[in-house]
Formats: C-alpha cells, sequence, structure tokens
C-alpha cells in the first residue's frame, strides 16, 4: 500500500460535472454536487479520497467564467490564489492538474485556463489530464469524441499529457458509468505513480506570475490599487505588511524581472 498522499488540482468551467466527477473517483458522496453561484475564481475545496489502496487530496478550485475580470473578481483571487498555493507547498506540492470540460467546444475561457494553471499555477512542470464529461450519450465508445477533436486541441495550443472521456452521472447509463470510473482512476494512477512527479516548487514567484496573468484580463483601463492589493493580503492571508507591500509591486511591475 502507498502511504504518500497524492495532490490533484481539479479545474474547469461550471456545469462540467467537478464535484460529480470527484465522487466517480472515490466512489462514494464526498463533494456536494449543488453549484455554489457566490464561487469566486481560485476559490478551492480539498477532498481526501482513497482507491487502489493510494489516497490522494482532490483540490477542486474555481477557474475563469468569464474571459474578463472586473477588480473586485481580481483581489478575490488574489487572496484565493495565496492560500492554495501555500495549502499545496504544505502538503508536498502537487502531483496531477486535471483539466475537466464538458463534452462541447473548445471556448477561449477554457483555453484562458488551461494556461492560468498549466503555465502560471505549475509552471509546465506538472502533467495534465484532459477529462471530458457527460458522454453518456456518445455514439459508439466514448473515447471516439477524443478522436474526433484531437486535432483542435493541438491546433489550440492545448497539449495533455492524457485524456479521458466519460460521464460521471449513473442514470440510464450505469455501465458507462462503472467503465468511467475505470477509466478515470487507471489515468490518475499512471501519472501519479512514483517516478512522475516532477519538480513544482510553488512559492512567492508563481504566485506573482498568477496574479500578472490574471491582471491581464481586467475590464477596461482600471487597475486594482497597490493598497487594496496590500490589504487584502494581509488581513486575509495573515502576510507581513513588508511582503505584502514587495508582492504587491512585482504583480504591479510588469517590466520587472520575470515577467510574463
Amino acid at each position: 500500500m502507498n502511504t504518500s498522499r497524492k495532490n490533484i488540482v481539479l479545474f474547469g468551467q461550471a456545469g462540467a460535472g467537478k464535484s460529480s466527477l470527484v465522487n466517480l473517483m472515490a466512489g462514494e458522496d464526498v463533494a456536494g454536487t449543488s453549484m455554489d453561484l457566490k464561487s469566486h475564481t481560485l476559490h478551492w475545496q480539498e477532498y481526501p479520497i482513497k482507491f487502489d489502496g493510494t489516497s490522494y487530496n482532490v483540490f477542486d478550485t474555481v477557474g475563469l467564467e468569464e474571459p474578463q475580470l472586473g477588480i473586485p473578481q481580481f483581489l478575490d483571487a488574489v487572496e484565493n490564489a495565496y492560500s492554495l498555493i501555500q495549502e499545496l507547498e504544505r502538503k508536498g506540492g502537487i502531483d496531477l492538474l486535471l483539466f475537466c470540460m464538458r463534452a462541447g467546444r473548445l471556448t477561449t475561457t477554457l483555453q484562458t485556463n488551461y494556461r492560468l494553471f498549466h503555465e502560471f499555477l505549475c509552471d509546465k512542470k506538472v502533467p495534465i489530464i484532459l477529462v471530458i464529461t457527460y458522454l453518456e450519450n456518445e455514439v459508439g465508445e466514448m473515447d471516439a469524441w477524443w478522436k474526433r477533436n484531437e486535432a483542435i486541441f493541438r491546433d489550440r495550443e492545448v497539449h495533455v499529457a492524457g485524456h479521458a472521456c466519460i460521464t460521471a452521472i449513473r442514470g440510464n447509463f450505469p455501465h458507462r458509468h462503472e467503465e468511467s470510473r475505470t477509466t478515470i482512476r487507471n489515468v490518475v494512477k499512471e501519472f501519479t505513480s512514483d517516478g512522475q512527479k516532477q519538480a513544482w516548487n510553488g512559492g512567492d514567484n508563481l504566485f506573482v506570475s498568477l496574479m500578472r496573468k490574471l491582471r491581464e484580463l481586467l475590464v477596461g483601463n482600471g487597475k486594482p490599487a497597490k493598497k487594496k492589493m496590500v490589504s487584502r493580503l494581509t488581513k486575509r492571508c495573515g502576510m507581513s505588511p513588508d511582503v505584502a507591500k514587495q508582492l504587491a509591486d512585482r504583480i504591479k511591475n510588469d517590466e520587472s524581472e520575470g515577467a510574463t
């Protein structure tokens, strides 16, 4: 039995069935499936699950729901991203990204979420698996969806280490539901096996990189005042004022070394 917990970050569009995916992997209902309309960008919920002798921490995160952000949403994201990175560091980093999307079109917002998590949170150092949901009515094998659409992802430079075409809804398709459980568990095991993990350093550099990317998405010419960022980092994230000011300066200084 593997005693070390693997850390999985799950992200994707609202309505893609992320909570149902967590429950599918767990083999029981551990995540509520009602939509939280108050969720904010990079808000996250952790679910400990276990299957086939290995324990996992699944961090179900809220990605971008729109291609642009307002200043209040940006400040929420600052707080949520910092707490997420801190918790991931505390638990040993990220082993796997699961990018969850409902079968359909690869939208601009989905592409931005891919870059936000894969490039800016994980510095391209963590394997990413695309999970396509709501395929219970797919004619023939569910994997046929990927064979039809793979070239679109490649053309748009959404590169993934693997994929899983599934349904997370039992409904009238119990056979496909069980097949999907096997599929997602196998792909998770494959890409979190010992020796797979690369170095994910986390830390302030990735936090700054992530916030700079989000700052590019702000609507119009409005930019969050430095003092608002500092206030959020000190009051809600428990950061010292000096460190908060340094990070806020780095986020705002697009010309500094390492800007993306």
